[in-house]
């Protein structure tokens, strides 16, 4: 394990070419988040500049602070974690029924922190390992726990093996978006904590995007020796994806002017708090796409046949950004809008359908009936 000091603060960017390190290289196992069927783009074609999205149906309703999604294999449901409750639940998707997995241990929510972001092992196939970003009393870290489904409602949950601490924590800002990328490796976006300094400074851990082993050591190949900072210089980063090509993309907060989706490379230098959306100076890199923050504060992001599907908090509103390789190919397009409030997290479910989840219950919507919801949507 990679222990770094853990740092707290009260609370008070970003494109090019992107993909795996060098030296990473190799086949990923399944993930957490991969599609259930192969993506119909082939290699260099460019997705149309309007798209579609027709909602299917209402999965499940009545979550609680939903905040992160792990789809499971073979049709097995969703995983859900709650950011308040501190609990995983599992959602069947064909009848919507619910069933708490367990408590994680050690969750201390509070404003923005809580249990955040998780994600199914590499190896879940064999090890049955669900990996969760939390915020404790300390800091913010990653864990992993196995997962038994035989046992009763409530108490399948192991004790919470610790892989990684000292990320900084706050009210705001502490990211909590985990996945494992195409390489097998753990990616973790941080946020900043409110304070700006720590976001270029590459010996910090706040207002990153971070790379890991399974066993939460810095990865082979990472930018900068012995350390799993992949990229910095990021306000607070809520979204993770890649494409077919194993190109990472990630959507993040800005301020008072410009949210963001960028395409991460190695070591890349995202701008903030020097730079906030596209900037002149070429030692930050640009995002591939910016919104005024009324139009998005984007969470969750997945990738679908050539396109970044963005849920959005603030704007309320899904968003198609068509990509042709590293940069949109097409002005955003959105999508919903208004019409389930606030949408906190989206994951691709195969045969292009997303499944989208709603956030109107994190103390900033206006929770409606039935709470917060999974959505199945048909996307083009």
């Amino acid at each position: 394990m990679w222990a770094a000091t853990a740092l707290l603060l009260t609370a008070g960017c970003s494109s090019g070419s992107g993909g795996l390190p060098p030296g990473a290289g190799g086949t990923a196992s399944a993930t957490a988040t991969a599609p259930s069927s192969p993506s119909r783009q082939t290699a260099g074609q460019v997705p149309p500049a309007k798209g579609s999205v027709k909602v299917l149906r209402t999965v499940a309703e009545g979550l609680d602070t939903p905040w992160g999604l792990a789809p499971l294999p073979e049709g097995g449901g969703l995983l859900v974690s709650s950011r308040d409750q501190g609990t995983i639940t599992r959602v069947d998707t064909r009848t919507g029924g619910k069933t708490e997995l367990g408590r994680v241990s050690g969750v201390s929510p509070a404003g923005e922190g809580g249990l955040l972001g998780i994600a199914l092992s590499p190896d879940y196939a064999s090890d049955h390992m669900i990996y969760a970003y939390f915020t404790s009393a300390s800091d913010n870290r990653i864990v992993r726990m196995l997962y038994d489904e035989k046992k009763p409602s409530g108490e399948q949950l192991g004790a919470p093996d610790t892989v990684f601490r000292g990320i900084p924590k706050g009210m705001i800002h502490n990211g909590g978006r985990i996945a494992f990328g195409p390489d097998g490796m753990l990616y973790a976006g941080t946020g900043e904590t409110g304070d700006r300094g720590l976001a270029q400074d590459t010996k910090s851990l706040g207002g990153k995007i971070l790379r890991l082993t399974p066993e939460g050591e810095p990865a082979p190949g990472d930018p900068f020796p012995g350390s799993p900072v992949y990229s910095y210089g990021h306000r607070n980063v809520q979204g993770l994806a890649w494409d077919a090509k194993q190109r990472l993309f990630a959507s993040e907060f800005g301020q008072d002017t410009w949210d963001e989706l960028n395409a991460i490379k190695p070591g890349g230098d995202y701008g903030w708090p020097k730079a906030e959306g596209r900037s002149s100076d070429p030692k930050y890199r640009n995002p591939i796409a910016q919104w005024h923050t009324d139009d998005a504060s984007p969470s969750g992001i997945a990738w679908v046949d050539g396109v970044i599907w963005m849920a959005s908090l603030r704007g309320e509103r899904l968003w198609r950004v068509p990509l042709n390789g590293t940069a949109a190919s097409a002005k955003p397009q959105s999508f919903l809008k208004g019409e389930y409030g606030r949408l906190r997290t989206v994951a691709p479910a195969g045969d292009g359908r997303l499944w989208l989840v709603t956030s109107e219950t994190d103390g900033r919507g206006t929770p409606r009936s039935g709470d917060d919801r999974i959505l199945e949507l048909k996307v083009t």
